[in-house]
């Protein structure tokens, strides 16, 4: 099919495919705001093509081991970080398999809290297999900032289905004064990790949602639905809070480098994943929209296929009224809607597919409708990362 709100696009487009498959480190800079394991397959697959693709991560998780972690040391989450690194990791790489290994590893769950600190002290010692068998100099300092953790964990600390990737950043982000970017920085090397992974603040803060009924429900693993019993009253708006303890909304601002980075994309995606907890709650620092509004690239939304339980009697077009409002209140200007946002990317077998009136309120906005396959054969409810990720290259 032809586009031309930007440029004169096909897609997909088999010789850019080709292009960038030859040489990755010459592809685009596709931007995600996400969280979560959503992109995960598509990180994985995309490498293959560029090696400049950009991952803005929510640090906002409140539930599971990631709990344990910001109750003891008051810092943001880094799990939704770390599982994007390892998507990102080139497993060609020698001693790479081994660390995504380490990386991905969780301590028995029902295991006994001494037998817990001795496999702990056996990582720290580097006897352990899963350490011993990461060559030098990756190991020292992996054992390093493990080591760090290790020393500074409270008595307390529960290491029950703790990741051994959360300690390791978390160990690392001990050791350089309460900051990710270095320890990020580290590991990316030390993986080399094919794209650039930020979060989008670095402050240890939380989600709180309003309900329609003015109920305030505070922490992310309240509001997905993973941890806790999904909402059964839709979502009104979200804020970021200071704490868990009672709703205390604050307003953030992103850095000066996060913006340029934004700024720079050559394509800005808004994808599938859960639509508020990993999506709009990357648009609320202040920065966000008009750092978006200020690049000319091309915007685009991808809507899940599968049952996200944050969006309770939302529709298609009932979130692209969502997002526009995050993203313009942000810009100055007096921005119009297609500053933000220019394409929906919409599977053709929906069920809930737009309808006339609101494919034509839309596209007076400037934001057309990419009907598209994009489903797994044997799954519909899944996008297929295969059939995702050369409409993004196209439309870069």
């Amino acid at each position: 099919m032809q586009l031309n709100i930007h440029k004169s696009v096909k897609i997909p487009d088999p010789a850019r495919m080709t292009l960038f498959q030859k040489c990755p480190e010459l592809g685009p800079k596709i931007l995600f705001f996400s969280g979560g394991s959503a992109l995960k397959k598509l990180s994985q697959e995309l490498i293959h093509y560029t090696h400049n693709s950009i991952h803005i991560i929510t640090p906002f998780d409140s539930g599971g081991s990631s709990a344990t972690l910001r109750t003891a040391f008051g810092m943001p989450a880094v799990g939704d970080i770390r599982n994007r690194l390892m998507a990102l990791a080139d497993q060609t790489f020698q001693g790479n398999p081994e660390i995504y290994t380490l990386f991905a590893h969780r301590l028995p769950s029902q295991e006994d809290p001494q037998e817990l600190r001795r496999m702990m002290e056996a990582i720290v010692g580097g006897n352990h297999s899963l350490i011993s068998r990461i060559s030098h100099p990756m190991r020292k300092i992996i054992r390093h900032h493990f080591n760090v953790f290790y020393q500074n964990m409270p008595a307390s600390f529960d290491l029950r289905g703790a990741s051994i990737g959360n300690l390791v950043l978390t160990g690392g982000y001990l050791s350089y004064d309460l900051h990710l970017d270095p320890v990020i920085y580290i590991y990316s090397k030390l993986v080399q990790v094919r794209g650039t992974v930020r979060p989008v603040i670095n402050t240890p803060l939380h989600l709180a949602a309003e309900l329609i009924t003015g109920e305030m429900v505070l922490g992310q693993h309240r509001i997905t639905g993973k941890d806790c019993p999904t909402l059964a009253t839709k979502i009104k708006d979200i804020y970021l809070t200071t704490t868990l303890d009672q709703f205390d909304p604050v307003n953030v601002s992103i850095r000066e480098k996060m913006a340029t980075l934004i700024q720079e994309a050559d394509v800005i995606c808004f994808p599938m994943g859960s639509f508020f907890s990993s999506l709009v709650v990357n648009l609320l620092p202040q920065g966000v929209g008009r750092a978006i509004s200020q690049n000319p690239c091309p915007k685009i939304f991808i809507p899940n296929m599968g049952k996200d339980p944050e969006l309770l009697e939302y529709s298609i077009v009932d979130q692209v009224h969502i997002l526009l409002k995050y993203l313009l209140k942000d810009c100055a200007d007096n921005p119009s809607a297609q500053d933000v946002m220019n394409y929906i990317l919409i599977d053709k077998s929906r069920m809930d597919y737009p309808d006339a009136s609101e494919i034509d309120s839309l596209d007076k906005k400037g934001i057309q409708i990419l009907s598209m396959d994009l489903v797994h054969a044997k799954d519909g409810s899944i996008i297929d990362e295969k059939k995702l990720i050369p409409i993004l290259l196209s439309l870069a």
